[in-house]
């Protein structure tokens, strides 16, 4: 059954259009867009503010929800919040994890995300024994998304290693990482083929980083996404002891072992990509390997400020993420990608607001395999976001400064609505499915600190 939606004001790429038509089918996709349509069509649903294209969480730990505010007390680096981090990924079960992640899931269809990349590495039970269906975590993840209404690409992740050691072998993984390992890159490759796409679920890829999976493995990973054609992802150079650890047993850096390896390339997206050097610019460039920044995990984790625009310039595609949710914000995001590059360079402007929605929308959906999505045009995915031009944040700049508003001006709290395949999912502010979101986090968090 069609159904019709009108906005009264569409980001269609290059320009705000008001008035727009979309016409929906029963399969979620757009059939036809009518402009000038001053009034609603009868029987439409009425979107009121700016509406985008469905925004693209390119990359999320969704357990990481349950330590905010709590590691932010006292001084310390990545390395002391991430012996906090243990201590909760050790208490997650199947059935918590599913709490906890349709909770944020939820959360981030408030913020107006239709699609989220699952950077998935907590496989198994405490110790490292498989669970009796030895995907149960990661199916958690895919039930949890589809109640939350938002699609996931579950980014099944290769974790062998606590350390690098040599070409052929890594430092076992410590107590806390047993659970994340399959031993073999070819036992993870075999866990992870039982998965299967579904309508809102695809399957891809992760190399934890360099530090986790020994050089001769990381073919295996790779082989496995390009067998199936699937995105494959990996955390690069975020921290600077990463890039030492790498040049002192290979005499490379991550980068280029990782391209001395067959892992670059068009479907591949490195994540942070901070501590580059200019050659490891131009491998990433060269072969259109895409780059996730995550600003405010950057800025909480004292990461530091990545090459995004050198990246960019080089030829590889960027994409937004929102990590250890610090924040769930992609328009902040966004705007802290543009207004970090300020700081660095002290001067303004380095990407139009379009640049950083396209980051934000095609471009993320691209990053997970979601080449239908992100945009709003026929036979895209009807996949889409309404924020409010009259909050007290939006108010006033008039609508045909819409791509400016939504990434300079707005937030998730001004998201009121969120359509995902033609399906209602946040309507007037208020979650469809999930009936009380801010007590679905605060009971699932308690429960994992208890």
């Amino acid at each position: 059954m069609q159904v019709t939606y009108w906005l009264e004001h569409a980001w269609l790429g290059t320009h705000v259009e008001p008035g727009v038509a979309l016409d929906v089918s029963d399969d979620g996709r757009i059939t036809a867009l009518r402009k000038e349509t001053a009034t609603p069509p009868p029987g439409a649903t009425v979107l009121r503010g700016l509406t985008l294209p469905g925004l693209a969480n390119t990359h999320s730990h969704a357990f990481h929800r349950a330590l905010r505010s709590t590691v932010q007390v006292g001084s310390g680096t990545f390395w002391t919040w991430r012996e906090v981090m243990y201590g909760v990924a050790s208490r997650l079960t199947p059935d918590s994890y599913f709490t906890l992640a349709r909770a944020v899931y939820a959360e981030m269809a408030l913020a107006g995300i239709t699609a989220v990349g699952e950077f998935h590495y907590l496989h198994h039970a405490p110790g490292g024994t498989p669970y009796d269906d030895p995907n149960a975590m990661g199916e958690a993840l895919i039930a949890a998304a589809a109640e939350a209404g938002i699609r996931i690409t579950l980014l099944d992740t290769a974790y062998l290693s606590s350390a690098i050691v040599n070409e052929h072998s890594g430092q076992a993984p410590n107590r806390h990482q047993k659970r994340f390992s399959d031993g073999t890159a070819e036992a993870w490759a075999a866990r992870c083929s039982v998965l299967k796409d579904r309508d809102h679920a695809r399957i891809g890829a992760a190399i934890h980083s360099v530090r986790a999976v020994p050089a001769d493995q990381l073919g295996v990973v790779a082989q496995w996404a390009g067998e199936r054609r699937a995105p494959l992802h990996v955390h690069l150079s975020e921290q600077t002891a990463e890039n030492e650890a790498c040049l002192a047993a290979h005499g490379r850096t991550p980068t280029r072992l990782l391209a001395d390896h067959g892992v670059l390339g068009p479907r591949t997206t490195g994540v942070h990509n901070t501590h580059l050097t200019a050659e490891d610019i131009s491998l990433l460039g060269t072969t259109s390997t895409g780059t996730c920044m995550c600003p405010t995990t950057e800025r909480d984790l004292a990461d530091g400020i990545g090459p995004a625009l050198q990246l960019q310039r080089a030829g590889s595609p960027l994409s937004l993420g929102s990590d250890s949710h610090a924040v769930i914000d992609i328009l902040e995001e966004a705007r802290a990608m543009e207004l970090n590059e300020r700081l660095r360079s002290r001067t303004r402007g380095h990407w139009t607001a379009a640049a950083l929605l396209r980051a934000a929308t095609a471009d993320g959906h691209a990053a997970l395999g979601w080449d239908d999505a992100g945009t709003i045009e026929p036979g895209a995915l009807a996949d889409f976001t309404t924020i409010a031009l009259d909050s007290v944040r939006t108010a006033g700049p008039v609508p045909r400064l819409g791509a400016e508003t939504a990434v300079f001006a707005a937030s998730a709290a001004d998201v009121r609505h969120t359509v995902v395949g033609g399906r209602h999912v946040v309507r007037d502010g208020v979650h469809a499915l999930v009936p009380d979101v801010p007590r679905a986090l605060a009971e699932s968090i308690a429960a994992l600190h208890a």
